[in-house]
């Protein structure tokens, strides 16, 4: 009977072990270092968020994105309910924009477009104390899991924001 219990407890615990090392993989990035201005780390599990809307940013930047949020986001956008929350975290994935010669072929035309390689990630953070002289939100920006943006760079978010000061800043609108 105890080598069955021992049994049991050495299976719960190689169990406990993998579970603990499959979800710190599947919650991808989080401890790295903090953006700049901001101190904005990236968020554990970001990429499993749900989406608030994708993009196509044409000009020099040319690229796909995708916008997510966290649960806090999400419930304020289904909701309608501006400001948005303290604790809303809306990220923006940026992938580069080409054709898909492989799709074309199949269409006879030029037509289609995929995601390249990514560019980006980009962060907001709503906590109305902490920021509130940039509207309560604080911006950090990442590529490959590193700090991508500088002091200055992240100063220039805010004022790109202020036009849309009626959306909590937010240029993204939720497509259900």
């Amino acid at each position: 009977m105890k080598r069955i219990s021992f049994l049991f407890l050495l299976v719960a615990i190689a169990a406990a072990v993998g579970a603990v090392a499959y979800t710190s993989h599947a919650f991808g990035q989080g401890a790295g270092e903090a953006a700049p201005v901001f101190g904005i780390k990236i968020p554990r599990g970001y990429r499993d968020w749900k989406l608030i809307s994708v993009a196509h940013e044409a000009g020099d930047l040319n690229d796909f994105r995708a916008v997510l949020g966290n649960d806090v986001a999400i419930k304020a956008f289904r909701d309608g309910k501006l400001p948005l929350p303290d604790g809303t975290i809306i990220a923006r994935l940026a992938w580069s924009y080409v054709p898909s010669e492989e799709n074309n072929k199949v269409f006879g035309r030029e037509q289609s477009f995929i995601a390249g390689s990514p560019t980006n990630v980009q962060f907001m953070v709503k906590d109305s104390i902490k920021y509130a002289s940039t509207g309560g939100w604080g911006f950090a920006q990442f590529k490959n899991g590193k700090p991508d943006a500088d002091a200055a760079t992240l100063k220039k978010c805010f004022p790109c924001h202020e036009p849309v000061k009626a959306r909590d800043f937010v240029f993204t609108q939720y497509a259900p």
